[in-house]
């Protein structure tokens, strides 16, 4: 149940209506922070998605957990006035698959991810569990800077902020209960 008022008409879409409605100005930044995550973001579609389903689980959004980039982020995109042709899916490069979704929780054992992959939800975990932990942590950030160009660690790094956002706002306020499709079908 929702912990703020929704109406039964925006039902459909209880996270949208909080936004737009109870917190109209921040609402829209953060809405604006998650659409340009999926319309600008250059890093490799695998590589977003590995960090941003890591950050899911981290949230425990419901709704982060069954969106899926290649099936939802354009209808995504649309639904909010962005321009699919420029989506981090549009793009091209491999989607990942239920497999791949499925190892993310045990990420360090599985075959499944490459090894910037495999940073980007260790990233994703130490920015959602533990911050403070890898401040100082060199040899991290040296596998880190041998993985990914300055540009790259600071958008993968904006990018999993978004996600922890929207993500914690929705889940801490079970507005995470309607599934994508329901969503972008209204």
């Amino acid at each position: 149940m929702a912990r703020v008022a929704i109406p039964d008409s925006a039902a459909h879409d209880p996270l949208g209506y909080a936004l737009s409605n109870h917190a109209p100005e921040i609402g829209s930044a953060g809405g604006q922070f998650a659409k340009a995550v999926y319309q600008s973001a250059r890093l490799p579609l695998r590589v977003l998605e590995a960090a941003r389903y890591r950050t899911a689980q981290i949230n425990g959004c419901l709704i982060c957990q069954g969106f899926r980039a290649a099936s939802h982020v354009d209808g995504y995109l649309e639904s909010v006035g962005g321009d699919a042709s420029r989506s981090i899916v549009a793009r091209g490069g491999e989607a990942p698959d239920e497999a791949f979704y499925a190892a993310v929780a045990d990420w360090q054992d599985a075959p499944e991810f490459s090894e910037r992959e495999r940073l980007a939800i260790e990233h994703a975990e130490r920015m959602g569990v533990d911050p403070h932990g890898f401040a100082e942590d060199a040899a991290y950030w040296a596998r880190l800077h041998a993985a990914f160009t300055d540009a790259e660690i600071t958008e993968l790094t904006l990018a999993i902020a978004a996600w922890m956002a929207m993500g914690r706002v929705a889940h801490v306020l079970e507005l995470d209960t309607v599934c994508m499709e329901d969503m972008l079908a209204h």
